[in-house]
């Protein structure tokens, strides 16, 4: 089975420079125009699922609440340490998350993507 996340976004290239320039995914296709929406698929080509991000003349209205967060499990210890590195490079704050799991620094850190959604990488499963 394969999993895809979609999202509508106000800012196409902003998610997806993020995604791509900061979190270490791969562009790994896209689209324009198709029935008036532009399209990036954001992944790894060897994982089972990926990101659909779309614009369109539609605004994106997002609702959330501080529950809801993405978690990335890097492979190793060496992936998360780069990632947490990049996002402190690139000016991007950690958060505190609303469940007290995720503010334990041996369990992860919480932290926001352009569109405002709350993205937790975690070194638990870290070799």
């Amino acid at each position: 089975m394969t999993l895809r996340v979609a999202r509508h976004t106000n800012d196409l290239g902003k998610l997806v420079n993020f995604y791509v320039n900061i979190l270490g995914f791969e562009r790994l296709g896209g689209f324009e125009n198709h029935n008036n929406y532009d399209g990036a698929f954001i992944g790894k080509p060897d994982l089972g699922w990926h990101f659909e991000f779309t614009k369109s003349n539609d605004k994106a209205n997002h609702t959330s609440d501080e529950d809801d967060a993405i978690v990335l499990y890097p492979e190793t210890i060496l992936e998360y340490n780069r990632l947490v590195i990049n996002i402190l490079n690139n000016n991007i704050s950690f958060i505190t998350a609303k469940n007290p799991y995720w503010n334990l620094e041996e369990n992860g850190k919480m932290f926001l993507d352009p569109d405002g959604f709350r993205i937790i990488i975690s070194p638990l499963k870290a070799k």
